[in-house]
C-alpha cells in the first residue's frame, strides 16, 4: 500500500513525471526527441556531485547522483519510445483517413434508373 501511495505522489509531482506523461499524450508526441537534450544537464549535475564526492563532500550526495543519472535515462528513452508511438499514430491515422475517403467516394459503377412508362 505505501510503493502504491509513493508511486501515485511521484506520479503526480515528480517534474520529469509530469513531462513524461505530457510527450506521452497525441500532442506531445513531437516533442520527445527534443526532450532527449534534457539528459545533458542532469548527467552534467550527476558528474558535479561525484566530483564533490571524490573531494571529501557528504554521503547523502549519493543520492543525488543515483537520481540524476536515472531522470537522465528516462529522458533518453523517451526520444526512441516516443518517436515509435508517433509513427505508430500516424499510421493509424492514415489508414483511418484512407478508410473516409473510400466511403465517401461516389462508385464508378453506374446508377440503374428505372422509368415507369
Amino acid at each position: 500500500m505505501l510503493s502504491t501511495r509513493v508511486r501515485y505522489y511521484l506520479r503526480r509531482y515528480a517534474p520529469t513525471n509530469i513531462l513524461l506523461d505530457a510527450i506521452r499524450t497525441r500532442r506531445g508526441l513531437k516533442w520527445g526527441t527534443p526532450a532527449m537534450l534534457l539528459a545533458a544537464p542532469y548527467l552534467y549535475a550527476a558528474a558535479i556531485c561525484t566530483t564533490v564526492l571524490d573531494r571529501g563532500g557528504p554521503g547523502w550526495l549519493n543520492i543525488l547522483v543515483i537520481l540524476f543519472v536515472w531522470n537522465a535515462f528516462k529522458m533518453l528513452w523517451i526520444g526512441p519510445i516516443s518517436f515509435v508511438l508517433l509513427v505508430r499514430v500516424r499510421i493509424h491515422e492514415a489508414i483511418l483517413r484512407r478508410h473516409e475517403q473510400q466511403r465517401d467516394e461516389p462508385s464508378d459503377a453506374p446508377l440503374h434508373v428505372t422509368v415507369a412508362a
